[in-house]
């Protein structure tokens, strides 16, 4: 079992799209496969993509309402329904904010063979979609945050109220 140390925000590689994939070869099925168990040892997971173990490829795993799996160069459909849920991530641990999200999603890619994939969900599952290829857009939730849930996520990770690996939670909680 290989996890991987997750990149926190701040680390550019999380800012930075990622590329597609093009070789399918034993490199990238160790990707997922260290991907995958990063993400069954992580916290209060849902999906780990690549940039948040430093890697700029498009591919991420996911587990999410009973369905695990990954998706290498995924484009997304979006329902027009949009809901909104508490949502937070790795790469900023320990803060949650409502998130607005698309209520369906379908992400159609390939598997780590290169085989055709699609993976459709709603609910939990869709935000899992979303929320990961943004990573590998270069996004991060809270960039999709809006008003005062969005002051107050810039303002608790100017100020440091993230747990970041080996800091421990901060005295503001």
């Amino acid at each position: 079992m290989t996890m991987r140390p997750i990149r926190v925000i701040g680390d550019p590689v999380l800012r930075t799209p990622a590329e597609p994939v093009t070789s399918f070869d034993a490199e990238l099925r160790r990707l997922v496969a260290d991907l995958m168990d990063t993400l069954l040892g992580a916290p209060g997971r849902a999906g780990v993509a690549a940039p948040q173990i430093g890697v700029g490829a498009r591919v991420f795993v996911y587990d999410a309402d009973g369905h695990r799996g990954h998706l290498v160069n995924p484009v997304l459909e979006l329902s027009e329904q949009t809901e909104i849920d508490d949502e937070g991530c790795l790469s900023i641990p320990g803060l949650y904010f409502p998130t607005p999200r698309a209520r369906h999603a379908t992400a159609r890619g390939v598997d780590q063979h290169g085989e055709p994939l699609t993976v459709t969900g709603s609910g939990f599952l869709a935000r899992a979609l979303q929320h990961e290829t943004d990573h590998l857009d270069g996004r991060l939730y809270v960039d999709t945050l809006r008003g005062d849930a969005r002051r107050q996520a810039l303002r608790e990770i100017r100020a440091g109220r993230f747990a970041a690996p080996g800091r421990g939670p901060s005295p503001a909680g």
